[in-house]
């Protein structure tokens, strides 16, 4: 063999042994570790080669061209200030304090990141708020720059006014279907936050309305738009995991914002806030102003942690594996962390079965097939626990990161691990979009949901906010064609697993589903025990 051919960079193996000479013991050591590190790199490109992974992002969504859309907004609050800033609209107040962070803090990126945010091409024309301080809010804010916004007192009258494309709907999750319906049937297109709908009757309602309709509708999973996920698609595509027979998927967040304990506004009364529009169908009760501000905390308006932070993370396994809806829920748990009113668990667990779902096998037919999902949940304690896949094969770990390890014991490997030249606990595969990115969060519920990829992803190597991307998903298929990542059949999914999962939790038995419908439960009507107001029924 030349020399040439055993150059490493800009030196052969005779140059390196020609400088080394003076120090024949050490040198001849350092030689070794090159030579060994050289045959390691070697030995991780095979691996890198057999693994075949394609972690290159997804086709761009289409242009923003055209007549602007526009766009109203029906729930104001906290996540409906997020979504408007995804869409390109921030409120005085964010932007004031964005610029009080900068200069408190120069690393801080947020105000940046926003200000050079693709222009969505977008009209925020209209707002509907049954707190008027969010209402009043959005007017100051959005009504200037050439943007020309109105307040409607409901939904009903925002949507009849003609004066908007499509709605983003943010209210508390008992409104969810009632809307969303609403502006199927009147040919608005909709982006509705998670979970789809409150109940199981109105899944099928909402999804028969979306279907005749013909709108675009999109429902807020916007870690559908996180690199390591659709990275994580051609992992499963390739086989490389093989027979994947257990999946965790966990929640831990230990502090009171985490645990849906939100501030409660200084200007809330009985003036300020439309109290019997926000009840609707849940059951009427006096003013109470933290049932307003904490609803999550109450199965009236919300669906607790199955239906607020489950659903991420059944959606996040969804959108890899596409498995669809397990054949049987079994759900337990309790209030055991924050004794304070509320009657949603904040400790759950919650395991799905999909009995005849395979990812694939590298042994014989007929040895593998069958999964479980658990969920697993507390609001007591924020230990970081990894989402994980685990197959015959190799077990991947999946946040803002992929990480691959093989097995030990795999068929796939068997030969380059007793070759040595895997090691199981060490990576095969690690993908990190953000290499070449700094990250940077200001709480502990911040983490969690970076750790999930619900607040940023990459595009070459550049940080971007996934429901950005998510949100400019939704108006390309409006402008452009197409179907969302997560529409009408992803959100019915969804829901359907949501609402299994809060009824096993009231009934304290399993519940299963036979390919249409949830199989009934001689004695209860299932919606009902899923809206009662109470802790559980059994």
């Amino acid at each position: 063999m030349s020399d040439e051919s055993n150059k490493s960079g800009n030196w052969s193996r005779r140059d390196m042994l020609k400088g080394l000479g003076g120090i024949p013991i050490v040198g001849s050591v350092w030689w070794a570790g090159a030579s060994y590190a050289g045959e390691r790199r070697r030995e991780k490109q095979s691996i890198l080669e057999t693994l075949n992974i394609n972690a290159s992002p997804p086709p761009p969504t289409g242009e923003m061209s055209g007549d602007p859309i526009r766009l109203g907004i029906i729930g104001f609050g906290g996540r409906g200030k997020d979504l408007c800033r995804a869409a390109g609209f921030a409120t005085d107040n964010w932007l004031s304090s964005m610029n009080a962070e900068l200069e408190a803090n120069p690393n801080d990126t947020r105000l940046k990141d926003f200000m050079a945010q693709e222009n969505l091409n977008v009209r925020l024309t209209a707002v509907c708020d049954i707190f008027d301080i969010n209402a009043e809010e959005a007017v100051a804010s959005f009504n200037k720059d050439g943007n020309s916004i109105r307040r409607y007192r409901t939904y009903g009258e925002l949507l009849e006014s003609r004066e908007v494309d499509a709605v983003i709907i943010a209210t508390p999750d008992h409104w969810h279907a009632p809307i969303s319906i609403a502006a199927a049937e009147l040919g608005v297109h909709v982006y509705v936050e998670k979970p789809m709908t409150h109940d199981i009757a109105e899944t099928y309602a909402l999804r028969e309305a979306v279907e005749l309709s013909g709108i675009v509708f999109a429902v807020g999973h916007q870690h559908r738009q996180t690199q390591s996920f659709l990275t994580a698609q051609d992992v499963i595509k390739k086989k490389i995991l093989g027979h994947v027979s257990l999946i965790q998927v966990n929640t831990n967040r230990n502090d009171d914002n985490g645990a849906w304990q939100y501030d409660i506004h200084e200007k809330a009364s009985p003036r300020s806030i439309d109290w019997e529009q926000f009840i609707g169908n849940a059951p009427m009760v006096p003013f109470n102003k933290e049932h307003f501000f904490r609803w999550r905390k109450w199965w009236a308006y919300g669906s607790g942690l199955s239906g607020d932070l489950m659903t991420h993370d059944y959606d996040r396994i969804n959108c890899v594996l596409q498995m669809g809806i397990p054949k049987n829920v079994i759900a337990s748990g309790g209030i055991y962390t924050h004794r304070d009113g509320r009657n949603v668990p904040d400790v759950m667990q919650i395991n799905m079965d999909f009995p005849e779902f395979s990812t694939g096998s590298s042994q014989e037919s007929g040895k593998e097939q069958g999964m479980t999902l658990v969920y697993s949940a507390t609001l007591g304690n924020q230990f970081d626990r990894t989402s994980l896949l685990m197959g015959h094969d190799a077990s991947m770990e999946l946040g803002n990161r992929l990480t691959i390890y093989a097995d030990a014991r795999s068929t796939r490997y068997a030969e380059m691990l007793e070759a040595k030249k895997m090691d199981p606990n060490v990576p095969i595969y690690q993908y990190d979009p953000a290499a070449d990115g700094v990250d940077a969060v200001t709480s502990a519920t911040a983490k969690y949901f970076a750790n999930k990829g619900l607040l940023w992803t990459y595009r070459d190597g550049k940080r971007v906010d996934s429901t950005f991307l998510h949100i400019r998903e939704w108006l390309s298929c409006i402008r452009n064609g197409g179907t969302p990542s997560c529409g009408i059949k992803e959100g019915f999914e969804e829901a359907i697993t949501a609402h299994m999962g809060g009824v096993s939790y009231k009934l304290g038995r399993r519940i299963d589903w036979d390919g249409e419908r949830i199989v009934p439960v001689e004695g209860y009507d299932l919606d009902e025990v899923l809206l009662a107001n109470v802790e559980k029924l059994v």
